[in-house]
């Protein structure tokens, strides 16, 4: 099959579902009020509360969430063919991601800007909300500790990216400045800022740096990441307008311009899906496509971890509740359209059948660099792009959205720390200070502390990421679903995804349970243990709190057609 297809099949599919089923959730579902003041200007304080413009505040929703994983996903989940990638990106894209994300801010944005995790307390039930506290730090943690370990392997491979990457936050802070004093209109910044990280994307190959393999016993890999978490705890504190709104909305642009250059290229040369559509030949030691796929593949068809960036900064800078849905929904759209350029770079960016089989010779393989590569070979045989910049390119997009997802993970995990402050009365840790210096810290804890010297301990726990996070992405529709049905409006929209995600990840737990008993790793069976009790746990927090909802409404119904 040819790509061109599978391409225009894809995002006209994600088109269509913004068009016309965004639109009957916005105004049909949540009922977006454009006269609702939002708590942006309510609480506005210059910092974490500021109304902004919906292009800006997109870019920084849409490069928050998106971060390696809409890459790392569907480059894995391809080893079981392309069709079952393709139709749970475009499936999950529609139905399940943007009315998780769209309802998430319009939840928390009805709220006072509390997170999803906050909110629970209220709308679902105090129990439930110690353990969507629980599930989200866990959620923060793997994505802070990976994130960062990701990045620094990445800058070791390819230190053509690292003049590009760290050049693109000085372009990011400049920009910052100029929008939020108004010197130019956003067009002339946006184009000045496009300019301005090409530039250092061309000149990146012809300035490669490297770390010195060694500096005081710490390896190169672990000075990056105490670099990279140095980094994000200074930015965490910053205002959002300084530096991470300004990053996350020219890293937007980047990242559509980017994908122009792949899908032009795809338009250029039709490439051929290499790739089996349904792989019947998978390696030993592939687990089952049911329901591993939906966990595999969770940024680009649904994620939990989008809830916490709706919630946590998103709702905070929301000037009109309408926005709502150009933010979450055609967000989860951009992420979408990344994961299908993922899907056919990785099936159609090889020669041959034999060259992909190489690649994926056992489960797991693949990720980032197969995106790279593949990506790499069809720029340069659809645009003719060089191989070096082509590489460079696509490396300093997944490492600055990686870096964004990180600096606002950093940003999420501090306000937890200071949520659990108030909630427990223990005041210094409601400061911002101390919560980030904590947030960093448990990183860190997690990635020397269970990988040794060089950092890599947060990769320990990675395999559990897709259903933790696919069981926070429940969470979150429950808290969704259960105000619709206080409010007495429709709620299967938000049901039916929410059941869905419940009987997936609960397979997946104990599909993973089983194999981490069998290879006698105690620390990730423990682990998983205590999520399956979670999923399970909120599965009868679900099924009680809305039985009794729906009783609710239908007593004072009935008090109503008596009177």
């Amino acid at each position: 099959m040819n790509a061109i297809l599978l391409m225009l099949l894809g995002l006209g599919g994600m088109f269509l579902g913004y068009v016309f089923y965004s639109r009957f959730v916005a105004e049909k579902i949540y009922r977006l009020d454009p006269d609702f003041r939002t708590p942006a200007h309510e609480f506005e304080d210059g910092v974490d509360f500021v109304p902004t413009n919906k292009y800006v505040l997109w870019g920084h929703h849409f490069t928050s969430v998106a971060g390696a994983a809409p890459i790392i996903g569907p480059a894995i989940a391809v080893i079981w063919g392309w069709v079952p990638a393709f139709l749970w990106v475009v499936f999950g894209t529609i139905f399940f991601a943007g009315v998780h994300d769209a309802g998430a801010i319009w939840a928390s944005n009805r709220n006072r800007a509390r997170s999803i995790g906050a909110l629970t307390g209220d709308v679902v039930g105090k129990r439930s909300q110690s353990l969507f506290m629980i599930v989200i730090f866990l959620v923060l943690l793997m994505v802070n500790a990976v994130f960062a370990t990701a990045i620094a392997t990445l800058l070791i491979n390819f230190p053509s990216s690292v003049v590009p990457v760290w050049g693109a936050i000085f372009v990011a802070l400049i920009i910052g400045q100029i929008i939020f004093r108004k010197w130019l209109n956003l067009g002339t910044v946006s184009v000045l800022g496009v300019i301005a990280l090409y530039a250092l994307i061309i000149a990146g190959p012809s300035v490669p740096i490297t770390l010195p393999e060694s500096v005081f016993g710490v390896s190169d890999n672990a000075s990056w990441i105490l670099i990279l978490f140095f980094y994000a705890a200074i930015a965490s504190l910053l205002p959002v307008w300084v530096l991470l709104q300004p990053r996350d909305y020219i890293n937007g642009l980047q990242l559509f311009i980017g994908l122009i250059l792949l899908y032009g290229a795809v338009l250029i040369s039709g490439p051929e899906l290499v790739a089996p559509a349904f792989n019947t030949n998978t390696p030993e030691g592939t687990p089952s496509m049911i329901p591993l796929l939906f966990v595999t593949i969770a940024c680009g068809a649904i994620s939990g971890f989008h809830g916490l960036v709706a919630s946590g900064t998103t709702s905070k800078q929301l000037d009109k509740e309408t926005d709502a849905r150009f933010v979450g929904y055609f967000g989860a759209v951009g992420e979408g359209s990344l994961s299908l350029a993922t899907i056919i770079a990785v099936t159609a960016g090889f020669a041959t059948l034999a060259d992909w089989q190489a690649v994926y010779h056992s489960f797991g393989q693949g990720g980032v660099t197969a995106f790279v590569s593949g990506g790499a070979r069809i720029l340069q045989d659809g645009v003719g792009l060089n191989v070096d910049i082509a590489e460079t390119l696509l490396t300093v997009m997944a490492v600055l959205f990686a870096g964004t997802t990180m600096d606002t993970g950093l940003r999420l995990q501090r306000y937890i720390f200071q949520e659990w402050g108030g909630i427990y009365n223990i005041n210094w840790m409601t400061k911002a200070a101390p919560a980030t210096l904590l947030a960093v810290s448990s990183c860190l804890l997690l990635a020397f502390g269970a990988g040794g010297a060089d950092g890599s301990g947060g990769l320990a726990i990675w395999p559990l990421f897709g259903t933790t996070n696919q069981l926070l992405a429940g969470l979150t529709l429950l808290v969704i679903t259960t105000m619709l049905v206080k409010l007495n409006r429709p709620m299967y929209v938000t049901l039916l995804p929410l059941l869905f995600l419940l009987v997936m990840t609960i397979f997946a737990l104990l599909i993973q349970l089983r194999g981490f008993y069998e290879i006698g790793n105690w620390f990730l069976f423990t682990l998983d243990l205590l999520v399956l009790i979670a999923a399970v746990w909120i599965a009868l927090e679900a099924t009680a709190t809305l039985a009794r909802l729906r009783q609710q409404n239908k007593t004072l119904q009935a008090t109503s057609n008596e009177d």
